[in-house]
């Protein structure tokens, strides 16, 4: 069995205007690397990038990379609308500090195998760092196979890793075996949280999860726990994060839920998302402090 990893997929904090909220950015990175996470994911989903400026982009890396000064890993979402943006950001990133970045496959058309292998190998061969490719078919109207994975790890030893946001894990499964039987060192991290366990069970590497961002101290119990063959808290702990992956089901999107339960519990930034996204109303906050309060409850019983 791997050593397990925990990634949080970071939400960004905006003020009411739709500005990066700096102080309430660093806020977050010291409560998640003060719960013990094993790393930082900058941009990704959970953190607005489709909805971002360029210049907002640049502010944000340069911010995350000075404040965090290499106490956790750094992972930089840099995926734009364009090929040339994307490579132009990663390097940024990657000049930056930053540990290597994360891109997912081009959004709105689905696309052909053929497509979506020209599409990373174009920017394989021009981006000069560490690469982890992001699967997320529910977004991109697309899957990023097995077999297309394999055909570019043969061409670019700088893709180093693939987080499958998929909530079958019969996918991702099928993704290790075939791809680690001839690159066991390549990093397969599942985009569910309660699929953290399975997904190590089953040769991957561990989570990007989303409720990290709320409970970073569960998860890194987790990872712990795991790592030390402790089953019976692995089992404990998958309890209650089967009953915190009751927050998605509180608001769509997510993002605003996530963001309102960090501030119900202590972390100070403002619950601004980018348009079009909307502030919890009284029913959902309502709904969110209830279940915090069972979450704890179940954390009381460890």
């Amino acid at each position: 069995m791997k050593e397990a990893q925990l990634l949080t997929p970071v939400v960004t904090a905006f003020d009411v205007e739709g500005n990066l909220d700096k102080q309430a950015n660093k806020n977050i990175y010291d409560f998640l690397i003060n719960g013990g996470i094993d790393g930082l994911v900058i941009m990704g989903s959970t953190g607005e990038f489709f909805s971002m400026q360029y210049s907002q982009k640049l502010e944000l890396i340069d911010l995350v990379v000075d404040h965090v000064k290499n106490r956790t890993k750094v992972f930089i979402g840099t995926a734009c609308m364009s090929t040339e943006e994307t490579i132009a950001l990663s390097n940024y990133a990657i000049s930056a500090g930053a540990d290597g970045v994360m891109i997912i496959s081009p959004y709105y058309f689905a696309l052909s195998d053929e497509s979506i292998e020209y599409y990373y190998d174009h920017i394989a061969g021009e981006v000069k760092g560490d690469i982890y490719l992001y699967n997320f078919p529910a977004r991109t109207g697309h899957d990023l196979s097995p077999e297309v994975t394999l055909n570019l790890l043969r061409k670019h030893e700088n893709i180093k890793g693939y987080k499958d946001t998929v909530t079958d894990m019969a996918h991702t499964r099928k993704l290790i075996q075939i791809v680690q039987s001839e690159y066991p060192d390549f990093m397969i991290y599942s985009g569910f949280d309660e699929n953290f366990a399975h997904n190590i069970l089953s040769g991957g590497n561990g989570c990007i999860g989303g409720l990290s961002n709320v409970y970073p101290e569960i998860f890194s119990e987790w990872v712990k726990a795991i790592n030390a063959k402790n089953l019976e808290k692995v089992a404990a702990i998958q309890k209650i994060v089967n009953k915190m992956m009751e927050l998605y089901d509180i608001g769509n999107p997510f993002i605003p839920i996530t963001k309102k339960a960090m501030m119900i519990r202590g972390v100070a930034l403002q619950e601004f998302c980018q348009k079009p996204f909307i502030i919890p109303n009284q029913k959902q906050t309502e709904l969110i402090e209830s279940l915090l309060i069972e979450i704890d409850g179940l954390m009381d019983k460890q």
